[in-house]
């Protein structure tokens, strides 16, 4: 495990991010959050060494996730879309792309961010594909919608794609200030509305040669993820947000030593699916490839169950809004949303549903 997570740098950036925790509005935004991240190396984290990054081992980066989701959930999913942006610039053959926006990113100067469910399941069972690409003699023309983007609001450069006639799909940097880019306002979400996540219209948008940065090819999201956290990093999130959630609680039985017994156990699953994270992400865990979609199941059950279990414990004061007891049951259930495969929620509903077990 990297040293820097122990340094007094990074326990002050979390202590920031506990203090400062982004109101819960469409027209918040957790710039601040995003600046001291910037001010600790947080945006290193992701990038190539050639760049000026320290590109982590995955373990790493997902336990930079969790502790960061701990102190606050809504600015550690932004950095999630920033880094799903870098990782698609970093693993670019186009050179042009990467010299244009790495070295913004690894400053903090430019906010990218990613519009690409389309691509990989949102709207996927639409005949007509939700952003159409068509080929030009300079490069590429994009019409339709990008349903989810967070952040959108506040980016300078949106990574996108379409499909093409003949099912090909290419990946594209795209300046939210270009035209043909309309960015609509924030949707009004159950929870983490400071993301500013929404919808983006394109309406012939051209794509130029040196803004592509991967396909066209089939399946282009399969292509170009780098080393990253992938899809274990929702899961991270997932624990941290627990952990967060059982401070709170931690804290409530200094006062009230009855809720010990309660706490114990959901600290303890939290503990162990922290050492099953980081055994997946080195390859090491028991289950093999089966361990992601495990502790997705696992880490979506305990958040939800810590966190009602914290409202349960603070009575009525908890269910008043601002709690910080009821924004944790409200957040708890975007992991039911976010990138969420069929078996995972599946298994997610029959345990809400207790299907399988006996209810008396």
């Amino acid at each position: 495990m990297s040293d820097l997570f122990a340094t007094e740098n990074f326990t002050c950036l979390r202590t920031n991010l506990q203090q400062q925790v982004c109101d819960d509005r469409t027209d918040a935004w957790p710039a601040e959050q995003l600046r001291v991240m910037a001010d600790a190396g947080v945006m290193s984290w992701d990038l190539p060494v050639e760049w000026g990054g320290l590109d982590l081992e995955p373990v790493d980066q997902l336990e930079g996730l969790r502790l960061l989701s701990s102190a606050c959930l809504v600015s550690t999913f932004v950095l999630t879309q920033r880094s799903a942006a870098v990782r698609r610039i970093a693993t670019t053959d186009n050179e042009t792309a990467k010299q244009q926006l790495l070295p913004g990113l690894l400053s903090g100067d430019i906010f990218a961010t990613v519009g690409i469910s389309h691509l990989t399941t949102s709207g996927q069972h639409l005949k007509t594909p939700l952003v159409q690409a068509s080929e030009t003699a300079g490069g590429f023309v994009l019409n339709g919608v990008v349903p989810w983007a967070t952040g959108a609001t506040q980016a300078d450069f949106l990574i996108t794609g379409g499909t093409l006639a003949d099912g090909r799909q290419l990946l594209a940097a795209i300046p939210t200030d270009a035209a043909g880019v309309e960015v609509q306002p924030p949707v009004e979400l159950m929870a983490l509305n400071a993301s500013q996540t929404g919808a983006v219209k394109l309406n012939e948008l051209v794509v130029n040669k040196w803004q592509l940065l991967h396909g066209p090819m089939e399946q282009v999201m399969q292509h170009g993820t780098g080393g990253g956290a992938g899809s274990l990093g929702t899961s991270a999130l997932a624990i941290g947000a627990t952990a967060g959630t059982l401070r709170h609680m931690t804290e409530e039985t200094r006062r009230r030593p009855d809720l010990v017994e309660f706490v114990a156990p959901l600290q303890a699953e939290c503990d162990q699916l922290t050492t099953d994270l980081r055994l997946a992400a080195t390859g090491d865990h028991p289950a093999g490839a089966a361990a992601v979609e495990q502790l997705r199941r696992q880490a979506n059950s305990l958040v939800l169950r810590s966190a009602q279990s914290w409202l349960a414990a603070t009575k009525g004061a908890g269910y008043v809004s601002g709690h910080p007891a009821e924004r944790a049951v409200r957040e708890s259930m975007f992991f039911l949303v976010w990138s969420c495969p069929q078996p995972v929620l599946a298994a997610n509903l029959r345990e809400l549903a207790c299907s399988g077990s006996t209810v008396s």
